[in-house]
């Protein structure tokens, strides 16, 4: 028998060093038992890869969600409107929820929804599609389809395909039908009152016109939770105002207001986080925002961009911690997944489940 050649031991027998106290093993969920819900969703941090990202990022929701200014000792160069024990328990951390369009087209509408009703978020940044989608939805329905059904045949028979999802072309027929008289009324309100209108005051007049419990912007109008869209006209929204300004000509809707009001809602934040499902304008415009007061305090991106191309919307973190849009040494994550798969667990986890225990705390202080 021969001795092992020593140049294979040491590249293959090679000691480790210790490993540290506080390593976590690898550890999956055991489906031998029943599994609850919850239980199941805290499974994921030990799972590994975007798994544990997931539960990374349920974990910074957690402490979102939970903070009060009362957790923090008292500033020296504090403000007397926060000196008072009672307004510093009730002062919570600002959380700023963007997202892209097509997720409102998706069933993520309902997710939205809950955290908007139940006043679980502090304002929306999305685009065009993500305001006029929840109101069309509110008059015709989009329906599940499939990736590979032909484009030509679609436009042939007057359906749009939004990736699995497919829009009757009637559908935004239905919403000029009924956008179209609020726009007259608006411009109406410009030129005898002098209305300033802005992308947000548009949106959040349009959640007070649908008047319907099932769209996010009527809860948004209900809750007085301010929605803005920098983008407002990239989108059927803006289809008809433009074909509004052929008809009754003069709308001006102001986009320097609602900068103003985003930025200030930041800078005045005791705590601040940012949510971000996807990427392009509402990635970048809530992380800008971020920005004028040094950075956020939280952060959680979930898109499927890559960083390689430079886009804003495929960067990480870090990237954002460069430019002071996330503070150095705050608690960020980035889940490579489609929000659809992830988000609906991570409002689970969070959100709805501190709703579900405050219904059944409710619920037991109504027995005698």
């Amino acid at each position: 028998m021969t001795d092992i050649p020593a140049t294979a031991a040491s590249a293959v027998l090679g000691k480790s060093e210790p490993v540290p106290e506080n390593s976590v093993p690898v550890q999956g969920p055991n489906f031998d038992k029943p599994i609850g819900l919850q239980e199941f969703l805290r499974s994921y941090e030990t799972i590994g890869f975007q798994a544990t990202s997931l539960g990374r990022a349920i974990d910074i929701v957690e402490k979102m969600r939970k903070w009060r200014l009362s957790d923090e000792p008292i500033s020296p160069d504090e403000s007397p409107d926060y000196l008072d024990p009672a307004v510093r328990a009730q002062t919570k951390c600002t959380i700023m929820l963007g997202y892209t369009s097509n997720l409102i087209s998706s069933g993520l509408r309902e997710v939205i929804l809950h955290l908007v009703k139940h006043k679980q978020i502090s304002c929306i940044v999305t685009t065009a599609g993500g305001i006029e989608e929840d109101f069309i939805k509110c008059l015709r329905k989009t329906y599940l389809g499939d990736w590979m059904m032909d484009g030509a045949t679609l436009r042939s028979k007057g359906m749009n395909r939004i990736g699995n999802l497919v829009v009757p072309n009637d559908n935004y027929c239905s919403f000029e039908d009924w956008v179209t008289p609020i726009l007259d009324q608006l411009l109406k309100e410009q030129k005898e009152d002098g209305v300033i209108w802005s992308p947000s005051s548009v949106i959040k007049r349009l959640g007070k016109e649908i008047a319907n419990e099932e769209s996010v912007y009527y809860w948004a109008y209900k809750n007085d939770i301010p929605v803005f869209c920098p983008a407002l006209t990239d989108g059927s929204l803006g289809d008809m105002i433009f074909f509004h300004s052929f008809r009754n000509p003069g709308l001006v809707i102001d986009i320097v207001s609602d900068i103003r009001a985003l930025n200030s809602m930041a800078m005045k934040a005791k705590k601040a986080g940012m949510i971000i499902l996807g990427g392009g304008v509402c990635k970048h415009q809530v992380a800008n925002a971020m920005l004028m007061r040094n950075g956020a305090d939280y952060s959680i991106y979930i898109n499927t961009g890559q960083e390689f191309d430079g886009s804003d919307s495929g960067a990480r973190p870090d990237e954002a911690v460069s430019w002071g849009k996330i503070r150095a040494g705050a608690e960020s994550v980035k889940v490579f997944a489609d929000a659809t798969l992830v988000f609906p667990m991570l409002v689970a986890a969070t959100f709805a489940k501190a709703h579900w225990e405050s219904q059944a705390k409710t619920a037991e202080d109504r027995i005698p």
